[in-house]
């Protein structure tokens, strides 16, 4: 037998901590190898923790709500036969050598005093660190991390919160930049948040826990309004060939694919198609510079009773409008059914929400970040239009309503991307548009 660690893993390019959201195992499970063993959130996503090796679960190191840094360990495991050929007993017996160490290390780690020189790691702080220490007022120059490469995690803050000893600087101390944020963004400077509010409870009051997906939400749409400047235009959009197009097709599509083709997946291709005409839609902002993005990967936002997530069709200008209806409809599956991974979610360049399914006419969404726009596609209404030659008829009109960052975009780019957009609609009809 071999006592084996699983630590927390890589959730994503820059994801430097987890959260514990809910064990899915108790010590004395047995699991096989990838069996899901944890749920576990981040800012970017919320994933299941595989097990690492079969065997029986000894301890679970991390509790629920815990939040540990990228390679820390949440739990053991005790394999069958585990080990090398070499030397199976050394293994085993460092390993609880190992762990009989790690709690006084970070006794001690608590008291110890600043260091003349610190961690390689310890001036990079993620979002959700920089957000804590700004409602707590915490001078973060002055914590010891315990995370790696001597990282200030979550779970540092809350234990100094906890205490009440919060370390604060004299003066206003000036914010570290985000990791992996873009050098001159002011990401640093927008992350003080308002202190917590006490609001008294009334009878008949009810409080809602925030879970961490609410908190991972919150927290980037926090972000992208601080650090993108917002602006919003509106275009309307006369979609009636398209609408008598898809309702002609709708039956025998899906009685041959066995997914419904919706109105949406038509949106979709024609902003995919448009970006490609004007790839500076298709941009992020970096603060010396600005990425032209050369994938097109269209996020759809799909929301559930409590949460909402957004999957990406990647490549979507290479995809028919049956292969965009295809993953739309996989998507949405996977993200009711709790089955989306991380990599569902990432990789996303441009996002298109579906307000109208709704009802909603006009809206102003806040762009996905670190992507430059948002476009939302409104319900699809009848209204009175005067037509060429003053007659007026009943036609299926739209609202496309765009958020940009103006420090990516400007109003000719985005008037004429919308132009665009609106001509590839109107002109979606069963003579010069496929499916297929």
């Amino acid at each position: 037998m071999a006592l084996e660690q699983i630590k927390m893993p890589q959730l994503g390019e820059s994801v430097t901590e987890g959260t514990i959201e809910k064990w899915l195992v108790s010590p004395g499970d047995h699991v096989n190898k990838y069996d899901p063993l944890a749920e576990v959130n981040t800012d970017k996503v919320t994933a299941e923790i595989p097990s690492s090796f079969t065997g029986v679960i000894k301890e679970l190191i991390a509790a629920e709500g815990d939040t540990l840094a990228v390679g820390e360990v949440v739990c053991t495991i005790e394999t069958e036969g585990g080990g090398t050929e070499e030397a199976p007993a050394e293994k085993t017996s460092e390993q609880p050598k190992e762990e009989s160490k790690s709690a006084p290390q970070q006794e001690q780690s608590k008291a110890a005093p600043a260091k003349a020189e610190r961690p390689a790691g310890a001036g990079r702080f993620s979002p959700a660190v920089l957000k804590m220490a700004g409602e707590h007022g915490i001078d973060l120059s002055l914590v010891e991390g315990s995370g790696k490469e001597g990282r200030i995690t979550r779970k540092d803050l809350q234990k100094i919160i906890d205490s009440g000893e919060l370390p604060q600087a004299k003066e206003a101390p000036v914010a570290a930049p985000v990791e992996e944020a873009p050098k001159s963004t002011p990401a640093a400077q927008t992350t003080a948040a308002a202190p917590k509010q006490d609001i008294p409870t009334l009878p008949g009051d009810v409080e809602i826990p925030v879970t961490g997906i609410r908190k991972a939400i919150a927290a980037n749409m926090l972000r992208s309004k601080h650090e993108a400047p917002h602006a919003w235009t509106m275009i309307e959009v006369d979609v009636t060939n398209l609408v008598q197009y898809r309702d002609s097709i709708k039956t025998e599509f899906k009685q041959k694919e066995g997914f419904n083709v919706t109105y949406f997946a038509f949106f979709v291709k024609a902003v995919a198609q448009a970006l490609k005409e004007f790839p500076m839609m298709n941009s992020m902002w970096a603060g010396d510079k600005i990425i032209q993005k050369k994938d097109i990967n269209i996020s759809i936002a799909v929301a559930t009773e409590d949460a909402l997530y957004v999957p990406v069709i990647k490549h979507a200008d290479e995809k028919t409008i049956k292969g965009i209806a295809r993953e739309i409809n996989e998507l949405a599956g996977k993200v009711r059914a709790g089955k989306l991974k991380s990599d569902d979610m990432q990789g996303g360049t441009f996002t298109v929400n579906n307000t109208g399914s709704f009802g909603s006419v006009q809206s102003m969404g806040i762009i996905n970040y670190p992507q430059a726009a948002i476009l939302q596609v409104e319900s699809i209404v009848k209204r009175p239009v005067i037509m060429d030659g003053g007659m007026i008829a009943a036609r299926d009109m739209v609202n496309l309503c765009l958020s940009l960052d103006h420090r990516v975009l400007d109003g000719l780019v985005c008037g004429r991307f919308l132009a665009r957009v609106k001509e590839i609609l109107e002109n979606m009809t069963k003579e010069n548009t496929s499916v297929y």
